[in-house]
């Protein structure tokens, strides 16, 4: 059976265009949530097909949010006591898994640009654990929120100087421009206490990244090959549909922040290099106060 459904499922791809395939698996995800429902065998902490707005599919919500997890004790040293803040909270993924982890008494709070994620995270999660709340910012971004109001250049983190022991930034770098990073990198140092971590993923353009890319060997989604200066993007796609930036420019960004990177970067599979020693697709730096 495997022998032959591995060279269907490479006949697909070449034959399915993508939006068709996440189509058709959005609709399997949700023939399998009502089943589960059906059944009486549904997660009350597992979010409805129709909000999966932050990648992975329903099926693996809790996997990826236990594999961040550990990766947060492992590379940023978390702690169940930690005050945690979650930049681009999305429909909670990481705030289930940390609900089973973080004491009583630690605080997370997490935000993001998408109000039926955080309504829903409000009524499922909060209720659950008062120690987790969780806001909307109706930031502009031309791919997750073109309707938005404010600039994430001139947005304030809505949280206390030092209020915070850990914060994260999982693939949200990788959809915002410079100017924005650049501020948000300056709310991430206000908001950390001295000694505080912080864990952000990006897609990092050294010299091995781009000789992947040159030789056609990531996806067509990761080719950077568009100069938007300051910043590289996929021909084709909106600019903050996936964005990459110079090794240089980043721990420039760092260094002007007041943050101080833990080496080395550790660098995710997205371009397919050798010297890949993470589990999930993109680059991640940690660093410190």
């Amino acid at each position: 059976m495997g022998m032959v459904t591995q060279p269907v499922r490479q006949i697909v791809r070449k034959l399915v265009p993508v939006k068709t395939r996440l189509k058709l698996h959005r609709l399997y995800e949700a023939v399998v949530e009502r089943t589960g429902e059906w059944l009486g065998q549904s997660d009350p902490l597992l979010p409805p097909t129709r909000l999966m707005f932050v990648g992975g599919s329903r099926r693996d919500f809790r996997m990826l949010g236990e594999k961040w997890l550990a990766t947060f004790i492992r590379l940023a040293r978390l702690k169940p006591s930690d005050n945690v803040l979650d930049v681009g909270c999305g429909v909670g993924r990481m705030a289930v898994a940390m609900a089973g982890y973080l004491d009583q008494g630690a605080r997370y709070r997490g935000f993001d640009i998408v109000p039926e994620g955080i309504e829903w995270c409000r009524k499922t999660i909060t209720t659950r654990y008062p120690n987790f709340e969780f806001r909307h910012a109706d930031i502009y971004n031309e791919e997750y929120n073109p309707r938005g109001v404010l600039r994430a250049a001139d947005f304030v983190f809505p949280y206390a100087d030092g209020e915070f022991d850990f914060v994260f930034l999982t693939s949200v770098f990788t959809h915002m421009l410079p100017d924005d990073i650049k501020h948000y990198m300056a709310e991430i140092h206000r908001v950390l206490r001295p000694g505080g971590r912080c864990l952000i993923t990006w897609f990092v353009l050294d010299a091995e990244a781009r000789t992947r890319i040159d030789a056609g060997a990531t996806s067509p989604l990761r080719r950077f090959r568009t100069n938007q200066g300051g910043y590289w993007v996929v021909e084709g796609q909106t600019a903050e549909a996936a964005v990459a930036y110079d090794e240089a420019d980043i721990r420039g960004t760092y260094a002007d922040a007041g943050l101080t990177i833990k080496e080395p970067i550790v660098y995710g599979g997205w371009s397919g290099r050798p010297d890949c020693t993470s589990n999930h697709g993109q680059d991640i730096i940690v660093a410190q106060r």
